[in-house]
């Protein structure tokens, strides 16, 4: 996401560097730069012209044209309107009512919205440890009950179930009064989609709003539509109260309209981004943190979260324990970093969230993630104990480890020879090599680090 702006606004930047003093001519040129990759971004024209509006008045002040470093003067402007633009305060779900919490979803066809409920589901009992249950109000698209009891089933969530003979307002008032009786924190009510906004979609919706009083209304819709999402969610919004903004398939939009365009349009805030296809694949939105990562200075933040989160610390410590006892780094321990790469989000998710990364566009989301897959499949190829004794892998062996794989020996041989470099590293590092590379790194880390 925001790849085509990232590359924009960094090139604009780089060439404010060589300039001793930022002046009215250089502030314009630059922002003639980034009026050109807002709109190639498809974000709204209202909004570009309030915000190259808005930067230009703050870059023109005298702090700015003081400064001794224009670049990353006209960087922190950019940035704080960049997250006045998505939204100054994060702003989490709204739960602290009387159990069961209602919440309310609703979107266009295709938008990704059943999806988006599971997800949801599994971040509120993974996140906040809430007994969560889903109901399906669905009763036109065939199988979308099912399709929600399925996804309910993949998260662990509580299913109500429903017929399509069914009206949607009893539905979910049934799913309520069982939600009550055993005692769920929150109720999650899909409901049906269109193709467009229209005044029956708007009826039902509101029936069941009147019907249910949710504590939060939230409204998904795809950003890889770029401002037609912010356009749509208004006209929701017109019609029904909404609480925010659910913003599907980020992981597919390199442009990011949405994202700056919905809480300028709607006033409304974009609450949850869904990065993949995943059932964990649901990030809250900081408007910070996605301005950091707009402007090529990563999101350290939640990617010590995803670590928290999804690195198996028992795995890690056999890791540590195994070389600090003189034993090599092997194929299943690759493997299995490998594994825990995934499960943050692959190489393009790391990549995004590491700050100054400077890598092209597509090349995240192509080169790293099939480079990974492809090294998975040959070590997959081998056998156990070549696996644990990569030594023993010679000519015979690259030919049948590269036939199983679908690869060529050249990718083989290229495996092994970082396997190499890995186990040189990992074994430096069991040394101690480690602790004197940070400690020679101090002052240069962030304030609290351990050495």
């Amino acid at each position: 996401m925001f790849d085509s702006l990232s590359e924009r606004l960094s090139v604009t930047i780089k060439n404010l560097r060589g300039q001793a003093r930022l002046t009215e001519e250089n502030i314009g040129d630059a922002l003639r730069e980034v009026r050109l990759a807002l709109l190639e971004a498809d974000v709204a024209l209202p909004v570009v012209r309030d915000f190259t509006k808005a930067v230009r008045e703050r870059a023109l002040g005298h702090d700015v044209l003081q400064s001794l470093t224009p670049g990353q003067a006209l960087i922190k402007v950019v940035h704080d309107e960049l997250v006045r633009t998505m939204g100054a305060t994060d702003e989490g779900l709204a739960l602290n009512v009387k159990p069961p919490a209602v919440i309310l979803v609703a979107g266009l066809q295709g938008s990704g919205k059943t999806t988006t409920v599971g997800k949801l589901a599994r971040w509120l009992k993974e996140r906040t440890g809430k007994k969560v249950m889903v109901v399906s109000c669905d009763i036109y698209r065939p199988a979308a009950i099912d399709q929600l009891q399925t996804v309910a089933r993949q998260v662990g969530a509580d299913f109500h179930p429903s017929d399509s003979s069914q009206r949607p307002v009893d539905i979910a008032q049934g799913a309520l009064v069982q939600a009550r009786t055993q005692f769920k924190d929150v109720l999650i009510v899909d409901t049906a989609g269109r193709l467009h906004v229209d005044a029956d979609m708007m009826s039902e919706v509101q029936q069941l709003h009147a019907a249910l009083s949710p504590a939060e209304t939230l409204f998904v819709v795809d950003s890889m539509t770029g401002q037609d999402a912010a356009l749509s969610a208004q006209a929701f919004n017109d019609a029904l109260p909404l609480t925010g903004v659910v913003l599907t398939k980020v992981d597919g939009d390199a442009r990011g309209g949405a994202a700056l365009s919905v809480r300028h349009i709607t006033g409304k805030p974009i609450k949850f981004i869904g990065t993949g296809e995943k059932t964990g694949a649901l990030e809250a939105f900081h408007p910070e943190r996605i301005a950091s990562r707009i402007l090529g200075m990563g999101d350290v933040l939640t990617l010590v979260e995803d670590a928290q989160r999804n690195v198996d610390k028992n795995q890690a410590e056999r890791l540590a324990r195994k070389l600090q006892a003189g034993k090599s780094f092997n194929f299943e321990d690759l493997r299995a970093q490998l594994e825990q790469m995934r499960s943050m989000g692959g190489v393009a998710g790391l990549l995004d969230k590491l700050p100054g990364m400077g890598m092209p566009q597509n090349f995240k989301a192509q080169h790293g993630e099939r480079d990974v897959t492809r090294m998975i499949a040959i070590i997959d190829s081998m056998t156990r104990k070549e696996r644990r004794a990569p030594d023993l892998i010679k000519g015979s062996r690259k030919r049948r480890i590269a036939a199983g794989s679908g690869t060529q020996i050249q990718d083989v041989n290229r495996l092994l020879k970082q396997q190499t470099q890995m186990r040189k590293m990992m074994k430096k590092f069991s040394k101690g090599g480690m602790q004197k590379m940070m400690r020679g790194m101090k002052g240069r880390l962030p304030p609290g680090m351990p050495f």
